[in-house]
């Protein structure tokens, strides 16, 4: 069975990665798709997002059955185009619960043939969050149990600049 790993990972992190590795372990085929439009703020492209899921899924040693891709508009037209019936996401804190059943209400009204399964991470990434690692990285704090080198250093760069 295959299933989609929908998010803008901007960054992607420890947290994202857990969930990465752990369905990679469950289903067949797994893509992790990175939105190209989104109402975040976001720090990276789309081109440079994807760059970085790659890269982090190599560095992490789990590139077997994942693919990365990017994607415009709707989860669920872009699962429909993909011949994709199920999406996973995490699960953190009481704030991603209601967003996550906010969207899944939304998206079985508008696909009630598409179905989310949700994950929650490791308890020592429960609460890190892209929002949270883009903190730490623009004070220069450390990164290095919260992203890979790769991302460490991407994130680093932006800082600099920024």
């Amino acid at each position: 069975m295959k299933v989609i790993y929908p998010g803008t990972f901007d960054p992607v992190t420890a947290g994202h990665l857990d969930i990465i590795r752990r369905a990679a372990g469950i289903f067949d085929e797994l893509e992790v798709a990175v939105v190209n439009v989104s109402s975040k703020s976001m720090i990276f492209d789309t081109e440079k997002r994807v760059e970085l899921v790659k890269d982090a899924v190599i560095e992490e040693g789990i590139q077997g059955n994942i693919e990365v891709c990017a994607f415009d508009g709707l989860l669920i037209d872009y699962m429909h185009k993909k011949g994709y019936k199920l999406f996973i996401r995490g699960l953190r804190a009481n704030s991603d619960f209601e967003y996550e059943f906010q969207m899944q209400l939304m998206n079985r009204r508008l696909a009630p043939e598409i179905t989310g399964i949700y994950m929650m991470p490791s308890e020592h990434n429960m609460y890190l969050s892209s929002t949270v690692v883009k903190e730490v990285a623009k004070f220069r704090g450390t990164l290095d149990t919260l992203v890979t080198p790769s991302v460490e250093k991407a994130l680093q760069h932006y800082y600099r600049r920024n």
